[in-house]
C-alpha cells in the first residue's frame, strides 16, 4: 500500500507535526534518500526545536536501513549541515528544521555531496516516489526495532520524545557522533582578516534558536584572535518554545527587541537570525532596520575591494543599486532568478564569489555555494572598520541613490487579472522589458518588479527609483491601487 506523503515542497520538506510529518514519514525519508543517492555516509543535524531531535533520529534509523552510515553532528543551523557535508567529503547532508515557521510545523533542507541542494527536478521528487513506495508494515516493524518494541505515541512525539533508542542506532555500527564547529569557525572566519578591526559592541539576536551556540564559538575564537569585538547577547539560550515568539526578523512585529538592544547599549550595529540562521537581518546604531536589498549592495562591494575583478550574482527584483555598486567597481555583474536553487546553480556556473537576494539570503563560492547567515555580518563588520564609516552613513548614501518600496504583498480574489490590468497600462510605454523572474518594467528614472506566488493568490511588488524618493512613492501607491482594484 502506498503512502500519500505531503510535506515535500519544490526545494525542500516541511509540514504539520502528525498530520504530515511524523517519525514514521522521517524514517521513510532517510530510507529512500540513502537508496535513490546510493549514499554511503550522510550527515544529520536539527534545529531547536522538540520534535527535531525525534525526527532526526527516525530519519537516521531510516538512513542507516537504506544503506547508509550516519553521522549526527547534534544540534545545529542549516549552513553547519552546508559545511558538513563539503568538509566531512560525505555523500549528502540533512537538517531537520522549520526555520521560521509555526511552532506546529517542522522540516529538512536535503543536499548532495558536495553541498549541492536536492530540489524537485534534481532528486527531490525522486526521493517522495520511494518514500511512499514503501511497504507499511515493514516501516512499522523497523520502526519497532529502533524502538525497542514500543508503540510511537503522535502525543509524545508532538512533546519532543524521541521513540528511537539511541543505543539501539549506535549498536547498529553505522550511526555516531561527531563536531565539526571548530572547523566552520576556522572556515567562516578565513573570510576576514583580524588586523583590520577596530573595537566594536554588535547586538546578537538568536531569537531563542540555534544561532547562540554558534557566536558562542566565534566569540571564544575572537578572544583567541584578540579580535575586539564586544557582543550583547538577546533571546540567547535556545529554547524550544520560543517564548519570544518565532525567530523571523522578517516581520515589522519582530524586530523591536533588537532594535532596543541595540539602542540601549549603544551598540554599532545588531544582528537577528531566524530559526536556522541561514539568514541574518541587520540593524544600524539608531535600531533602524536595513533592507535587504542595500546588504546585497555592501557585501558585494566587501568582495570587489578585494578583488575588483568578482563576478557578482543578485536576484532581478530590485537591482539598480547592486549593478551601479558592481559597475563602478569593475565587477561583473549576473542577474538570476529568485531562489536558493537557482542562485547556487547560477553561481556554480558562473564561479561567482557572492550571490545575494534581497530576503537576506547571501551565498558565498567558498561556502559550496551556499547561503549562511554568519558570514554576512563578520564581512559588514570588517567593512565598516576599513572604510571607517558606520552603517548607517553607508546604507544612507545608497537608499538616496536608489530608493525602494521593499517587497509589498498584495493578497487578491484574482491575481492574473490584476496582473494582465497592471501590464496592459505600463508595458507599452516601458523603456525596457526583464522577465528573468515575473516582469520588471523600467521607464528611465523608476522601475518595478511583479512576480506572482506559485502557490497562493498573491502579487509582490518592488519599486525603485534613480534618487527620487517622492517618485518611487508615488508610483508604488499608484501601482498598489491598479493592483488591488477588484
Amino acid at each position: 500500500m502506498t503512502k500519500q506523503i505531503t510535506c515535500f515542497k519544490a526545494y525542500d520538506i516541511r509540514g504539520e507535526l502528525n498530520e504530515q510529518l511524523d517519525e514514521n514519514v522521517a524514517y521513510r525519508i532517510g530510507y529512500a534518500f540513502s537508496s535513490v543517492l546510493a549514499a554511503r555516509t550522510v550527515v544529520v543535524g536539527g534545529d531547536v526545536r522538540m520534535t527535531s531531535e525525534p525526527l532526526k533520529l527516525a530519519l537516521a534509523a531510516g538512513l542507516i536501513d537504506g544503506g547508509a552510515s550516519v553521522l549526527d553532528i547534534g544540534m545545529t543551523g542549516t549552513e553547519e549541515i552546508y559545511f558538513a557535508t563539503k568538509h566531512l567529503k560525505v555523500d549528502g547532508g540533512i537538517e531537520v528544521t522549520a526555520s521560521h515557521n509555526p511552532i506546529n510545523y517542522n522540516g529538512m533542507k536535503l543536499v548532495k555531496a558536495d553541498a549541492i541542494p536536492i530540489s524537485g527536478d534534481t532528486g527531490l521528487n525522486a526521493i517522495k516516489d520511494a518514500a511512499e513506495a514503501l511497504d507499511d508494515e515493514q516501516v512499522v516493524a523497523r520502526l519497532a526495532h529502533y524502538t525497542g518494541g514500543k508503540t510511537i505515541d503522535a502525543d509524545a512525539f508532538y512533546h519532543g520524545t524521541a521513540h528511537i533508542q539511541l543505543s539501539v542506532l549506535q549498536a547498529s555500527g553505522q550511526y555516531e557522533t561527531t563536531d565539526c564547529t571548530a572547523a566552520y569557525v576556522e572556515h567562516i572566519l578565513g573570510y576576514v582578516d583580524p588586523a583590520n578591526f577596530k573595537p566594536m559592541k554588535l547586538v546578537a539576536n538568536a531569537g531563542n534558536g540555534a544561532a547562540g551556540k554558534a557566536i558562542d564559538a566565534i566569540e571564544a575564537a575572537f578572544k583567541e584572535r584578540s579580535i575586539p569585538i564586544e557582543f550583547v547577547k538577546v533571546h540567547h539560550q535556545p529554547d524550544a518554545t520560543f517564548p519570544n515568539g518565532i525567530p523571523n526578523p522578517l516581520l515589522p512585529e519582530n524586530r523591536a527587541d533588537t532594535a532596543q538592544a541595540v539602542k540601549d547599549s549603544g551598540a554599532d550595529f545588531g544582528i537577528a537570525w531566524d530559526g536556522d540562521f541561514d539568514r541574518c537581518f541587520l540593524f544600524d546604531a539608531k535600531g533602524q532596520f536595513i533592507e535587504g536589498y542595500y546588504i546585497v549592495g555592501l557585501l558585494a562591494q566587501a568582495f570587489l575591494d578585494k578583488d575588483p575583478s568578482s563576478k557578482i550574482i543578485y536576484d532581478p527584483r530590485l537591482y539598480w543599486n547592486t549593478e551601479d555598486i558592481v559597475n563602478t567597481a569593475g565587477g561583473t555583474p549576473v542577474k538570476c532568478k529568485t531562489g536558493h536553487a537557482f542562485i547556487k546553480e547560477r553561481m556554480r556556473k558562473e564561479d561567482a564569489v557572492y550571490g545575494g537576494e534581497m530576503s537576506a539570503h547571501h551565498y558565498f563560492r567558498d561556502f559550496a555555494y551556499c547561503d549562511t547567515g554568519m558570514i554576512p555580518w563578520l564581512l559588514v563588520a570588517e567593512l565598516l572598520c576599513t572604510k571607517e564609516q558606520s552603517l548607517e552613513s553607508l546604507v544612507e548614501q545608497r537608499i538616496r541613490a536608489y530608493p525602494s518600496s521593499g517587497e509589498i504583498n498584495s493578497k487578491l480574489k484574482d491575481a492574473d487579472a490584476a496582473l494582465e490590468r497592471v501590464l496592459n497600462h505600463y508595458k507599452p510605454s516601458a523603456t525596457a522589458i526583464d522577465e528573468t523572474d515575473g516582469i520588471g518594467l523600467e521607464f528611465g528614472n523608476w522601475r518595478f518588479n511583479l512576480r506572482k506566488s506559485n502557490t497562493e493568490p498573491v502579487i509582490r511588488l518592488n519599486v525603485e527609483s534613480k534618487g527620487d524618493i517622492p517618485l518611487m512613492e508615488e508610483k508604488t501607491a499608484e501601482l498598489l491601487a491598479m493592483i488591488r482594484a477588484e
